[in-house]
């Protein structure tokens, strides 16, 4: 009976270790956008939490996305939550920078701590990131006004939405429309005509606003983020009377376009930006392989009425609407 008593416990022993030693194991990342209140930062968060599902069993791992997004831009803020994530053991996280300048050593101390690290969206080219994921923004800028420059009939009066002012990718954004602009002998930007602002829908479209009100010589708007279009009747003035091209193709943005106040929408992958960089993190955590490039640029699409109905079905399937 003691014989018979003592194999039972080894038996039991020897199956609780092979079940512990078969469980999964727990892959923190978190997920750093510059806020809650933007939508395109909310899709992203909505392709981190797919892609966690989808990859985990892929990878053998249970994949846990910690979102640690301030409500309203605010870069110390950000530093803070990168710093936090790797004292508390995430072994990834990703992070859309609001200043550059501020998120680095933030950046480094977690690297340092152990965390991979990666920028999606806004870069910090010079900290210890292991990549970037996203728009190449010089290039965003420049196809916005060349769109612009197209339905304004390559003639008038110009100004830009601009965002934040110290975010690294909005000033490249911007510098790419001035570029661009040059190609434009007839064209020209409003004096001061770059206006930036918090980047919630409230706050851009009172910037918008005011400014089309103080400066009605104003034709056209080179939009290098799509703030204003996120919240219903933004644009005070007839569709069409002034033209508009913007950044960004969220489903509260193509109603714009179906209505003719937009032009042309060209669209990020938002989605992508949590869904691409869990990938990323992932393959780097579980399997030790680092992506074929430290910038790795997500080409951007043009939405425009003709293609509007065909872009919105993809938010449908990525938000599960």
């Amino acid at each position: 009976m003691r014989k018979l008593t003592t194999l039972l416990t080894v038996a039991l022993v020897v199956g609780a270790t092979a079940s512990r030693g078969a469980e999964k194991k727990k892959v923190v990342i978190g997920l750093v956008a510059k806020s809650q209140a933007n939508p395109v930062f909310q899709a992203g968060y909505a392709g981190a939490k797919d892609a966690a599902k989808e990859l985990g069993p892929k990878y053998g791992v249970d994949v846990v996305i910690d979102w640690q997004t301030p409500p309203d831009e605010d870069a110390q803020k950000q530093a803070e939550a990168i710093e936090l994530l790797a004292r508390g053991g995430a072994q990834g996280i990703a992070v859309s920078c609001s200043d550059a300048n501020t998120c680095t050593p933030a950046i480094n101390k977690a690297v340092e701590l152990g965390s991979v690290v990666m920028c999606f969206d806004s870069d910090a080219p010079r900290s210890k990131r292991l990549c970037y994921y996203g728009t190449d923004d010089i290039n965003c800028g420049q196809m916005v006004m060349k769109e612009l420059a197209r339905v304004m009939n390559d003639k008038g009066t110009i100004a830009i939405l601009a965002g934040n002012q110290t975010a690294p990718n909005l000033q490249k954004r911007v510098q790419g429309v001035k570029d661009e602009l040059k190609n434009h002998p007839n064209m020209k930007l409003l004096p001061d005509g770059v206006f930036y602002h918090p980047e919630t829908p409230e706050q851009a479209s009172e910037a918008v606003n005011t400014a089309q009100s103080t400066h009605p010589e104003i034709e056209g708007w080179a939009m290098i983020g799509g703030w204003p279009l996120f919240a219903k009747n933004a644009l005070k003035w007839a569709p069409g009377s002034v033209k508009v091209v913007s950044v960004d193709a969220l489903p509260a943005e193509l109603g714009y376009v179906r209505s003719g106040y937009v032009a042309a929408l060209f669209a990020q992958d938002c989605y992508g930006w949590g869904g691409k960089s869990v990938e990323i993190l992932l393959d780097k955590i579980v399997k030790g392989e680092n992506p074929k490039s430290t910038r790795i640029i997500d080409p951007l699409t043009k939405v425009t009425k003709d293609n509007a109905d065909e872009w919105m079905t993809k938010w449908d399937k990525w938000l599960k609407k």
